[in-house]
Formats: C-alpha cells, sequence, structure tokens
C-alpha cells in the first residue's frame, strides 16, 4: 500500500498555486508542438483501447483527456490537489499519490506512463523509485513511457525569450548544463532536473528493468524558433505555416540521434 505523498512544498505550491498547468498544453505553440508530439509517439506504442492506462504526474488531465476519448480506461495520479480536482472532469479516474510509492497491485496496467514525474524527482534515487514502481505496476509485456526535460532546454527557450542575456538566469542555466539541476529555492521555476538522452535511456534499462528502450526528440530542432517569433510579435502560431513546418521538422529528425539535444523534452518508451 502507497504512503502519503511526500512532495516538496515547493513544488506543490508552484504548481498549487503559482503556474496553471492545465493551460501548459494548449495556450502557446510550442506547448502545442509538445502535445502534438507526445500524442502521436504514444499512439505508436500503447496497446489497442480499451487497455487500462495508468497516468503517473498526469497533471490536470491533458494527456488523459485524448486517451479516453480514444477509448482508454485511465486511471490518474498526482501529488496536487489541483492537478487532480481538475482531471476528474476529463473522464478518467483520479487519486492524490506519489509515483514513488503507487497504490496499485502488481501488474495492474496495460500501460503506465509518467509524463512527469522524473522532472522534479533531482536525485538519481528518487527516480530510480518512480521507474521501479511503474515497472511493478505494469503487466508483463506492458508498456511503460517516461518524458523529461532535456538538458538543453533552458538554454534554448530563454534564448528565444531573450531572459538569457540577465545575470540571474544564465547563471541558472549554466548550472543546469553542467549538473543537470535547477536546485530549489532559485526563481523562474520549480526544482527540477533536467537529463540526457543517455541518462534516461539508462535509468528506464536499469532501475525500470525495461527493454527495448527508445528515446525519441518531442517537438524537434525549430521549438524555439515558435517561442521566440510567438513571444517577439504577439501572434498565436498553432494555426501557422510555421507550427506545421516545425511538427515536420520534429518528424523527420526522429530517426537521429544526433538532433535528440535539440528537443525540449525527451520521451522514452519501454517494453516492461
Amino acid at each position: 500500500m502507497a504512503t502519503a505523498p511526500h512532495v516538496a512544498s515547493e513544488i506543490l505550491d508552484f504548481y498549487g498555486s503559482v503556474f496553471d498547468e492545465s493551460t501548459r498544453l494548449t495556450s502557446s505553440a510550442d506547448g502545442a508542438l509538445e502535445l502534438a508530439r507526445t500524442r502521436e509517439i504514444l499512439r505508436r506504442h500503447l496497446p489497442p483501447a480499451p487497455a487500462a492506462v495508468l497516468d503517473v504526474g498526469g497533471g490536470a488531465g491533458v494527456h488523459a483527456k485524448w486517451l479516453v476519448e480514444d477509448g482508454y480506461r485511465v486511471h490518474l495520479v498526482d501529488p496536487v490537489e489541483r492537478h487532480v480536482e481538475h482531471a476528474k472532469s476529463v473522464g478518467c479516474t483520479t487519486e492524490l499519490g506519489d509515483a514513488r510509492a503507487l497504490s496499485a497491485g502488481a501488474g495492474t496496467y496495460d500501460a503506465v506512463l509518467l509524463l512527469g514525474p522524473l522532472y522534479h524527482l533531482l536525485e538519481r534515487a528518487d527516480r530510480d523509485q518512480a521507474l521501479a514502481e511503474a515497472r511493478r505496476v505494469v503487466r508483463p509485456g506492458g508498456m511503460v513511457a517516461a518524458a523529461a526535460i532535456g538538458r538543453y532546454a533552458s538554454l534554448f527557450e530563454h534564448t528565444a525569450t531573450t531572459l538569457l542575456t540577465k545575470d540571474r538566469v544564465r547563471d541558472a542555466v549554466g548550472d543546469i548544463l553542467a549538473t543537470g539541476r535547477h536546485d530549489p529555492g532559485r526563481k523562474g521555476f520549480t526544482a527540477a532536473y533536467f537529463h540526457t538522452a543517455a541518462e534516461l535511456a539508462d535509468e528506464l534499462t536499469c532501475a525500470g528493468g525495461l527493454t527495448d528502450v527508445t528515446v525519441l526528440g518531442v517537438e524537434g530542432p525549430a521549438w524555439a524558433l515558435l517561442k521566440a517569433t510567438e513571444q517577439h510579435t504577439g501572434e498565436s502560431l498553432t494555426d501557422s505555416p510555421m507550427f506545421a513546418a516545425a511538427l515536420t521538422a520534429a518528424r523527420l529528425a526522429e530517426p537521429y540521434p544526433e538532433l535528440l539535444s535539440a528537443a525540449s523534452h525527451l520521451l522514452a518508451v519501454g517494453t516492461a
């Protein structure tokens, strides 16, 4: 049986009152690109509906919504009460919980998604525990998918926003590039870990005990161009030719590991 969630208060405060995760993937072109690519990648690897999917750290239910619409039976677990309450409206079942101590029994689900927990588990031991729990609750032969923020995402993002010219931001980005960590107490974002593709693959293989692990770049190499243009023109680009080109670029970049580091997010998929 799972213990009560024990998540840093800084993270709970950030998502509970500072930042609205429910609109992150729909309020900007780079967010819409992340949503479109995550959805199309997962649809390739998920078992057929009506398989049972556990959405761990599923936030406000943005992914659960399309999964339910696709016919999946979805249960969402998240440590933020605001997220869990919001997700109830998308048609999935919900639970307040911690990725490191899931309440589900062994082999309960056909697929387990961790599309957020690894972002905010700074210590390898905590990430390993979350991945081991995902492996425990998925059936033999089932699919586990885990997302990570790319190591270089903050460099590209803050170039696009021009905030990289500020000393505080430049120092934070420099530390992320060197260590992968955005430590608690720093402004602009909550505590977070930024993965390389090799790290993510190693964690799923070693801690998660998964086979056939594949790491894909989600947004591809052009997402920061979208962000910069949208930021500095004030125009929505979600339905623009530039968005279509960025989506095409992400698809074309998939077979080339050298381009993984250009994506804002990484998505790893493996078999239990």
